[in-house]
């Protein structure tokens, strides 16, 4: 990897990963490391440009998390967004206070002066908050550079310390693409280094440096990710690999087979499937919680998987970047959304024994999707749309029986066969149904019914750190909800999910 230009302190904030990705498309690479870096180190990268993240906490709180004051003494640009801003104003002896009602969507930027960080953009431009905290004075040095209608400071700057309240790394900031660029190239002096159509080489050679002779254990969904890189290991080392794809009984209607098809008849795969979809069940019997859920899911799927990994083999995981960071705890639980991903304990402690190789773990998912259009994988593979870890079980609100399940994979492969058959599913992230806790009355053939309710989610997104709902056709969503009602058993009534990421999630549990 080239030096690291953009170095980007992450105080466990939702978008961290986003602003990373803001500066790949740039052309440049970003780093991401925890808050608690040592000065020593950010020295040692030698970065030419230092963001600081947003974050949960406010920075007056007790124990918030806090950087060596000696970082503004680096002679680079340094740029704090939203919690970052605040950090820069504490401690450079400016005054931040909590928000009356805090502030969170959509509002108007007003420029109040010239600024490098915000050259080219409107005077009245769109920006996304979403803060309780705002900077009320200024550190001394310190201009205003822009406000909003209900606050005075969104943008100060001083020499090469910049601060913004807003998020540039949204979609719904209109020109946040243009301050990165300013940031990263007229104030900071980047060279564009990231390329992520020319990594596959790279990527190639370090799986054969890393396997040498030893088998190579591998688990595989089906998604974008696992199946990419399940198809580059097969054609890098050949028999060598074991891939493995279990069926957790908690799939999408007929996922196991299209899964399979795609791996065998495709890819020309040899996968062993495993189908435990029974246990799984029996385990998540009387389970409620969505945490209690996704860890039964977790623990399970481990049992079964890790039984396949003998001795002196590899394991190779399909992580991406923010399942890296992700799991660095940065500001401890209370900043939890919710747990599950590629990178569960024991898998960590075999990555401090140098048992796991992780092609992808510097790359966002659209970069993995380069680089399988590079391998010549077929579209329908490559524009998979996200399917969860823990799949149907955190789909159904409450209890998963047989019965949620069944009703459930009927509804949702009606919404997706649909949306498929009448849109262009690439501009859709994902599509599903949701199956409510509560039932709602009827009538059906001249009688009452006292059946449940679907929830249609349809989102677009880029990564899904943010996230739109789509604005699906009327006579779209007409078809689909008579569907539903006509063939799935159960089902009465169908509702449509308006809610946007922040400050909904996508998924439901």
């Amino acid at each position: 990897m080239k030096q690291v230009q953009v170095l980007l302190l992450d105080f466990g904030g939702q978008y961290t990963h986003l602003i990373a990705r803001r500066v790949r498309e740039t052309g440049v690479f970003c780093e991401i490391v925890p808050y608690t870096i040592p000065l020593a180190r950010i020295k040692a990268k030698g970065p030419k440009a230092i963001i600081l993240s947003g974050g949960p906490s406010s920075v007056y709180e007790k124990g918030a998390p806090r950087i060596k004051k000696e970082v503004f003494d680096l002679p680079v640009p340094i740029l704090g967004i939203c919690y970052g801003m605040q950090l820069i104003s504490l401690l450079l002896n400016g005054t931040t206070k909590k928000f009356d009602k805090g502030e969170y969507g959509l509002q108007n930027l007003k420029s109040t002066g010239k600024s490098p960080l915000l050259a080219g953009t409107k005077k009245d431009t769109k920006i996304w908050m979403s803060h309780k905290d705002v900077v009320i004075k200024t550190p001394q040095g310190f201009k205003i550079t822009s406000r909003t209608e209900t606050i005075p400071i969104a943008s100060m700057e001083r020499e090469n310390i910049y601060g913004i309240q807003f998020h540039p790394e949204v979609t719904h900031t209109r020109q946040g693409n243009l301050i990165f660029k300013n940031f990263i190239f007229k104030i900071a002096k980047c060279k564009k280094d990231w390329d992520p159509s020319k990594i596959l080489q790279r990527v190639r050679q370090d799986i054969l440096q890393k396997t040498e002779n030893k088998k190579v254990l591998c688990a595989v969904s089906g998604g974008v990710d696992s199946t990419i890189m399940t198809s580059l290991l097969y054609k890098t080392i050949g028999k060598r690999l074991k891939p493995v794809f279990i069926n957790n009984g908690v799939l999408r209607k007929d996922e196991e087979k299209e899964v399979l098809h795609n791996l065998r008849n495709v890819l020309k795969i040899p996968v062993k499937y495993i189908n435990a979809s029974q246990i799984f069940l029996r385990q998540l019997r009387g389970a409620v919680d969505p945490e209690k859920k996704r860890k039964i899911i977790g623990k399970v799927f481990v049992d079964v998987f890790f039984k396949h990994l003998q001795k002196g083999d590899l394991l190779a995981q399909g992580t991406l970047y923010p399942d890296v960071i992700e799991s660095v705890s940065v500001v401890g639980p209370s900043a939890t959304i919710k747990t599950h991903h590629n990178r569960v304990k024991e898998i960590l402690q075999l990555i401090k024994e140098d048992r796991v190789i992780e092609p992808f773990k510097l790359l966002f998912k659209d970069e993995v999707r380069i680089i399988g259009k590079q391998m010549g994988i077929p579209e329908a593979i490559i524009w998979r749309m996200p399917f969860p870890g823990p799949g149907l079980a955190i789909r159904i609100l409450g209890e998963v029986t047989k019965g949620r399940l069944a009703v459930l994979k009927e509804a949702d492969y009606i919404i997706r066969y649909e949306i498929e058959k009448n849109m262009d599913y690439r501009k859709i992230w994902q599509a599903f149904g949701v199956l409510l806790p509560v039932k709602s009355v009827g009538v059906m053939g001249d009688s009452r019914t006292y059946q449940n309710v679907i929830a249609i989610r349809a989102v677009e997104s880029l990564d899904g750190m943010t996230a739109d709902w789509v604005k699906l056709p009327y006579p779209l969503l007409q078809k689909i909800s008579n569907r539903i009602i006509n063939e799935v058993d159960g089902i009465n009534r169908v509702v449509y999910d308006t809610s946007s990421k922040p400050p909904a999630t996508i998924e439901w549990e």
